[in-house]
């Protein structure tokens, strides 16, 4: 669960929910652990922190035989949970399992496996629970599991120019995920109908669970206390500035944001916060003052704007940040959801947003939505917002109804209908 992916965080709401259902959740993981179980629990937690070198040089012999390993059997082995192992630091990104366990690079030999001979690799493990829920469609099977795959979009395919996936393997992945689960979830009614458009699946194989946000990710302290820590820590206004965070990726439109906001011509400043990805050189190169090649800090442009770049922050500090902002930015070019526009709205903060793919459906006619390739309608909404402190009240009193569309009691009960759905479909073949 890799910091800040929309995925990761989807996978501990995922898992936060089920636990308030009274499951109990386990997570499979693919790194590398000893058969010798005295060390494994140290292990884990080692490589689960350690990022991979994607630039380290492996012996020629040593990628042989792992690419022979993909076409070998896949077992999990169970982590044990001990107080030896203080666990903590994981809080923010590794949900309480009730048991962990990991099979040693299990997607990269799956994903090698498929692309050779397009088989799923059967991961198998002791004592497997009723549903296996794959939080991103990967080509593995959980042997004595009914297997939930999670589509939340199909970026890939619609904006395939704004993605590195290899799109022939991703399509044949998606495609035999679908004729192989047990049953299909998605986040959204947009994407349950790009996914029947593509693939032909039967609306009774795929759900719309749609996404929550627990409140316990909310901060628990009044607006006076986290308005005093935004401005000391970042020396931001409350309510004074605009926000936008998430990756800095294409189909995210930060160039558009950055080129609205310097046409602007505001004394509002700008944060954006988020790691970068791929061509996030692309989307950053009209930072001014150089600020296209800063991992951090806060730029000026020539006409005074002020631009502050953060990279990763803690989940507790990041709610902070939203909770003070006059806005959010989130005019993206595609969403499966649109996590960051429906936390907004939870805090109480006005959202700027596209009206393309599921964003309409999750913020409706709380927030003001543009056309996302039309930086001059950007331009337009920013100004309306930055210059109305009541259209900005009205934003976030209809955000705050808007939000409670996807409360975790709701989201709890189309998950049970889900899992419903899963043993009903499995005790009828």
């Amino acid at each position: 669960m890799a910091h800040g992916t929309g995925v990761s965080t989807y996978g501990i709401e995922l898992v936060t929910a089920l636990q308030g259902m009274g499951h109990a959740v386990e997570g499979v993981f693919g790194l590398p652990v000893p058969t010798d179980p005295t060390y494994r629990e140290v292990q884990f937690f080692d490589a689960l922190q350690r990022p991979r070198d994607p630039l380290k040089r492996v012996p020629k012999w040593e990628r042989r035989i792992e690419y022979l390993r993909a076409f070998g059997p896949a077992r999990a082995l169970d982590i044990p949970l001990t107080p030896n192992v203080e666990k903590s630091t994981f809080a923010d990104r590794m949900p309480a399992f009730a048991r962990l366990s990991s099979s040693q690079n299990l997607f990269e030999r799956a994903n090698v496996r498929f692309e050779r001979i397009r088989r799923f690799t059967t991961l198998e493990m002791v004592d497997p629970p009723d549903i296996m829920h794959w939080t991103y469609p990967v080509p593995v099977r959980l042997k004595g599991a009914r297997n939930i795959y999670t589509l939340h979009d199909l970026v890939p395919l619609k904006l395939p120019y704004t993605t590195l996936d290899n799109k022939a393997v991703y399509q044949r992945i998606v495609a035999d995920c679908i004729a192989t689960a047990d049953h299909i979830c998605t986040v959204s009614e947009s994407s349950l109908n790009d996914i029947r458009d593509r693939f032909g699946i039967a609306p009774g194989r795929i759900t719309n669970t749609y996404q929550s946000v627990s409140m316990g990710e909310i901060p628990s302290g009044s607006e006076a206390d986290d308005a005093a820590a935004i401005e000391g820590i970042f020396g931001l206004k409350h309510r004074g500035y605009f926000l936008y965070f998430g990756a800095i990726e294409p189909k995210k439109n930060v160039g558009r944001i950055i080129e609205a906001y310097l046409s602007l011509r505001t004394d509002t400043p700008l944060v954006i916060v988020g790691a970068r990805a791929w061509q996030s050189s692309e989307e950053l190169k009209l930072m001014p003052g150089g600020g296209a090649d800063a991992v951090q800090g806060t730029f000026t442009g020539h006409r005074g704007q002020t631009i502050v770049r953060l990279s990763y922050l803690p989940r507790r500090v990041l709610k902070q940040l939203a909770r003070g902002a006059r806005a959010l930015l989130f005019p993206s070019l595609y969403e499966g959801f649109g996590l960051p526009a429906l936390e907004s709205m939870q805090l109480g903060t006005p959202v700027i947003t596209a009206r393309t793919s599921s964003l309409p459906e999750i913020v409706g006619d709380a927030g003001i939505q543009v056309d996302p390739y039309d930086v001059t309608s950007l331009v337009e909404a920013m100004r309306r917002v930055d210059s109305d402190p009541a259209l900005r009240e009205t934003m976030a009193r209809k955000g705050l109804e808007q939000a409670r569309m996807f409360s975790m009691e709701r989201y709890r009960e189309r998950l049970a209908t889900l899992y419903a759905r899963t043993l009903g479909q499995a005790s009828a073949a």
